[in-house]
Formats: structure tokens, sequence, C-alpha cells
């Protein structure tokens, strides 16, 4: 990825979490930060990043996340088509959307969804509302997104 499109990069802090390691004098705080970072055009990371810090750990999270940054499908705002994405316990509904409808999602979804360039959205979290783990399932639906264009030519018929 170019150095022009790593500067307009938006990065969202999805959750920080306190981790005590109790140990023989007492115990050991530290924190966790998963951040999302995103072009809004369809490039999407993501990463979990540990330090002593809190300002740290979201550093330490960005730049992982911009190393590993993925494509997703995405259409005119919205998804091409319905699919339910799952990591775990987690699944995600992620229904595609008439323009004007707004990202109707929560917590981790939405930040995903945002930070992805999504627009109009609608999704349902089941099964568990982890943070981590719907992060990891709304991923996986978006990974399954497959345009018209790509069906068609995989199966060789004409449009």
């Amino acid at each position: 990825m170019s150095t022009e499109t790593q500067n307009e990069l938006q990065e969202r802090v999805v959750s920080i979490s306190r981790v005590t390691k109790v140990v023989k004098g007492g115990r050991r705080m530290s924190f966790a930060a998963l951040v999302v970072v995103g072009d809004g055009n369809g490039n999407i990371g993501f990463s979990l990043g540990k330090a002593n810090e809190v300002p740290e750990a979201i550093g330490k999270a960005t730049r992982s996340a911009k190393k590993h940054l993925k494509h997703v499908k995405v259409l005119d705002g919205t998804i091409p088509h319905e699919v339910v994405g799952k990591f775990g316990a987690a699944e995600v509904v992620l229904l595609p959307a008439k323009p004007g409808t707004g990202v109707i999602a929560g917590g981790a979804v939405r930040a995903v969804l945002e930070t992805v360039g999504v627009k109009n959205i609608l999704t349902k979290c089941v099964g568990t509302t982890n943070p981590h783990n719907a992060l990891r399932a709304t991923l996986n639906g978006l990974a399954q997104l497959k345009l018209r264009e790509e069906i068609y030519a995989n199966r060789g018929k004409e449009d």
C-alpha cells in the first residue's frame, strides 16, 4: 500500500481492557487495546496491542493493524448480498440496506463497518457480543462477500 493511502487511514479503538497478572510481590497491571484501521474504501485491518500504558497499547495495535490490511467488497455504500459471519460463539448477520438507512450496528461491528466504508447496513449479533469475537465474525462475513460479476465469471455465464 502506498504512503499516501497510509495517511488517509482512520483508526477506531474498539475496546481497552485492563489486564492483571498476579506475581509474588503483588499485582502487575497492563492494558490490551483492540484497534480497527480502515480507509473507508474497502480496506481494513485490526490488531490487539498490549502494553503497560493505554497510549502505548493503542499505538502498538495501530501499527500492527496497518501492516495487516485486507480488502473487502463494498458496493455503493452497502454490501452486495446478505451473509452470516461466524467466529467462535459469535455470529453476525449482515443485511444490505437502501440508501438513507445508516449503519444499524453496535459496538465492535459498527467500528468495523464504518472504517471499511459501509454507509447503509442492518446487522444483528447472535450468540455473544464479546468485542474480539464479534469483530472477527464481522470480518469473516465481509470476507465471504462476492460481486455478481465474480459469481457469473466462476459459473461461465454472461451478465
